[in-house]
């Protein structure tokens, strides 16, 4: 799967994710919920699969891993498998792949990052990327997830 590029520049608005699945013995999915101010109060709607920017030259499967590694603080063994693209409700296009796999969703170590916070007030504060992650049932994903990503849900479920 090759992203739309413009002379090996990949557009700031495309990601690659991973959806960690397993089966237990429902099939169950790890989202995660986005770190910082802006998503503090956001449950219902808010939670995602790890993801993150696809670099120039970059392959998304490669990109996928390195970004759950930084949010999550696991390395995955394993192949990843497609599930296609979705274009989120912001314009960000997203491809995600799957892989099977268990983790302590409650001993996640995300990466930080830095904004001016409150905004207009020259001071700048870091966030976790992530928060939390949990594992969710398909329908409990669905109900939890953003939107935009629910299909990649569908996906899963069609590869079983």
């Amino acid at each position: 799967m090759t992203a739309d590029s413009t002379a090996g520049i990949r557009p700031a608005s495309y990601s690659a994710g991973i959806l960690l699945y397993r089966r237990r013995p429902e099939l169950e999915v790890l989202l995660v919920h986005p770190g910082g101010p802006y998503w503090r109060k956001r449950d219902e709607g808010a939670w995602q699969l790890p993801k993150g920017g696809v670099d120039p030259e970059e392959e998304p499967a490669a990109a996928a891993l390195r970004e759950f590694a930084e949010e999550i603080g696991v390395m995955l063994d394993g192949e990843p498998v497609p599930l296609g693209r979705v274009r989120q409700a912001g314009g960000k296009s997203v491809d995600a792949f799957a892989i099977e796999g268990d983790l302590d969703a409650d001993a996640i170590q995300s990466n930080l990052f830095e904004i001016e916070w409150p905004p207009g007030s020259g001071r700048r504060e870091r966030f976790p990327e992530v928060d939390r992650a949990r594992w969710m049932r398909l329908d409990e994903a669905r109900a939890m997830m953003l939107p935009s990503q629910q299909p990649f849900l569908d996906r899963l479920a069609a590869l079983e």
